[in-house]
């Protein structure tokens, strides 16, 4: 590592997502409209759980863990987004975007832990319903959330050391809208060769532990829904299944096509367009998705909506 170039990259220039000035003020107003929606879906979902006895259960208990990380990690990269929208200089401290990036994979990482945990909770709900009390005890769902954590932060820290440790001494314009991987090792003159194979090794790593329970756990769950008589009882074990299936597609997808590919073959254009779409976009579709689909989230809120009215 280059330590006077290193010291001399005190800031960041953010070029965002567009550098077209006719285009800046639309974005701005689609982008506030997307994290409001994400601030109140997410944090609808979180008090609804907490103030329905119903929803005292582990799936909804997930569920509230995982609105919590979409909440969080929306707010890690929208607030500056938005502001770059706005400003003239569109700078971010060494600092700040370190920081930025290093949450941004502890949040990535524990969406992708939780989505499989959940996968793991619907089979054990559906496969093993008498045993889903005893299984998917209180302590368990406890330490499975703190695990995702625990992974998170393991490879964040590992992640930032390693990028961090790069120099920065052609420029300080990263070409996208917040501190990721990728258009940091692009940035960098640095020999990046290593830091690609860490940030392959570890989101193949994570990749496998999330997506792999996830497939094995829905192999089990069609191979028992298939063996139910009763069309009304499959229909309504694929529903408490559906919302979480497209959550997945979703994530799993996007960040596939984001980080399993070599560095030669990023188009930053297209990859802002995906980052943006995992970063502010999933967040907000997430509390829609379980919604919408969920009979016991609709209920719950339905009740409290009527609750509200009748005090009025």
């Amino acid at each position: 590592m280059e330590k006077g170039n290193h010291s001399e990259a005190t800031e960041f220039i953010l070029l965002g997502l567009t550098d077209r000035p006719e285009l800046q003020v639309p974005l701005f107003g689609v982008f506030l409209l997307i994290y409001g929606i994400t601030l109140v879906g997410n944090g609808g979902v979180i008090l609804l759980i907490m103030i329905d006895p119903r929803l005292h259960t582990p799936m909804y208990f997930f569920l509230s863990n995982l609105s919590f990380c979409d909440l969080c990690f929306s707010s890690i990269i929208s607030p500056k987004l938005l502001l770059n929208f706005l400003a003239e200089r569109k700078s971010i401290s060494y600092t700040a975007c370190a920081v930025q990036m290093n949450l941004s994979v502890i949040f990535t990482d524990v969406e992708c832990l939780l989505l499989a945990v959940m996968a793991y909770d619907r089979y054990v709900a559906i496969c093993n319903p008498l045993l889903y009390t005893v299984t998917m005890s209180r302590q368990l769902c406890k330490q499975l959330v703190v695990g995702a954590y625990a992974v998170g932060v393991v490879d964040s820290v590992i992640q930032t050391c390693f990028t961090f440790r790069l120099s920065f001494c052609s420029s300080n314009i990263i070409n996208h809208f917040f501190c990721d991987i990728p258009p940091l090792l692009a940035l960098s003159c640095s020999d990046t060769h290593i830091n690609e194979i860490v940030l392959f090794a570890f989101t193949s790593c994570i990749t496998a532990i999330s997506f792999v329970p996830v497939l094995l756990s829905y192999v089990y769950i069609i191979s028992t829904i298939l063996q139910i008589r009763s069309a009304e009882s499959r229909r309504k074990a694929f529903s408490t299944c559906s919302f979480h299936l497209t959550a997945v597609v979703l994530l799993f997808g996007t960040l596939l096509f984001m980080y399993l590919r070599p560095t030669s073959s990023y188009s930053m254009d297209t990859d802002k367009v995906a980052s943006a779409f995992y970063t502010v976009a999933i967040p907000m579709l997430n509390p829609l998705i379980y919604s919408l689909r969920n009979m016991g989230v609709k209920d719950a809120l339905r009740k409290e909506i009527n609750r509200l009215l009748t005090n009025f």
